[in-house]
């Protein structure tokens, strides 16, 4: 008897053992699979589809992080170079009208050049070239301001050269309000007239073509005191006055006739006689500081040709 209680509990032990471990063995193989999936989970990245090949596409990438004493690298400044084709044109505020005409005329006849217009007063783009702004080539509405850069030494010697010329006219809004006929209605008690500056190009050719007329016998002093104490403001560029006439914020302003052609139907006109009006000369010129002067080279060479020459005809300039 005693015999079998010890083979029966050598027999409960064998299997209370075995009972144990199936148990561990069941523990470890549960435990296993969650473990190896989240590991799976941590370290699979994402993959993001490539761009087809054909596609560009332009980013603004944020700096990245850099260690302490770290230099971090920078985009360097757009340079113009000839090759590039590219021409900076700063330019005097009455061609604004024919600007898109002669960047289509010069791109047609120089296929892979361009030209970018910087349009403003001259004595604007004049004071912008004296205080360091990039530019090509420089046309001017005025002899004046081309003569000051030409005696600061900014320009490449031999390429200034008379470009076209321009009358000044009086536009009237398209349904003249004032009934203005002729230039006598200008001294009309409450008509309002727009000028440009003095300073400005056009300005200084109407305060020329005002003092003819004070002095013909036709107009006089009387008539030239009358239409100043109608002017009612005076503008620093031509299209600003332009602008004045065809919001009718005024009756009547003095421009330059290309002005009223590019303006189309947009406004009326009284013509000055050529006896009593001013003729404005503009000039062109590449200057000295030019990255691209071969391209400048060829952009006033189109400026000056046929070509470019029956452009500006159209719009209303006159040939020199």
């Amino acid at each position: 008897m005693q015999q079998r209680s010890k083979v029966h509990t050598l027999i409960l032990v064998s299997i209370v053992c075995g009972l144990l471990l199936v148990s561990a063995l069941f523990a470890g193989c549960t435990s296993s699979t969650p473990q190896s999936t989240a590991t799976a989970a941590a370290t699979a990245a994402p993959v993001a589809p490539a761009a087809p090949a054909s596609v560009v596409v332009a980013t603004t990438v944020a700096p990245a992080a850099t260690s302490a004493g770290a230099v971090p690298t920078s985009t360097p400044k757009p340079v113009y170079t000839y090759s590039e084709g590219n021409v900076v044109a700063y330019t005097a505020a009455s061609l604004s009208g024919v600007s898109p005409k002669l960047a289509e005329g010069f791109e047609e006849m120089y296929p892979g050049h361009k030209v970018v217009f910087n349009l403003a007063g001259t004595q604007a783009i004049k004071t912008q070239i004296q205080q360091g702004a990039y530019a090509d080539v420089f046309i001017s509405a005025s002899n004046k301001y081309t003569t000051e850069l030409t005696d600061g030494g900014y320009f490449v010697t031999g390429t200034v050269k008379p470009l076209t010329s321009n009358y000044v006219i009086v536009i009237l809004p398209a349904d003249n309000p004032a009934n203005i006929k002729s230039l006598a209605d200008l001294a009309k008690p409450g008509v309002k007239i727009a000028m440009a500056d003095k300073s400005v190009p056009v300005g200084a050719a109407t305060a020329g073509v005002m003092e003819k007329m004070a002095k013909s016998s036709e107009y006089g002093t009387a008539w030239n005191t009358a239409v100043y104490d109608n002017v009612v403001t005076y503008e620093t560029a031509e299209p600003a006055v332009a602008g004045k006439v065809q919001l009718g914020e005024v009756d009547a302003g003095f421009v330059y006739e290309s002005t009223y052609t590019a303006g189309g139907d947009k406004y009326q006109s009284v013509s000055i006689a050529k006896s009593l009006n001013y003729l404005q000369t503009y000039s062109i010129g590449i200057l000295k500081e030019s990255t691209s002067k071969g391209a400048a080279a060829d952009f006033e060479n189109f400026m000056l040709s046929e070509n470019g020459q029956q452009i500006l005809k159209n719009y209303g300039f006159r040939p020199l």
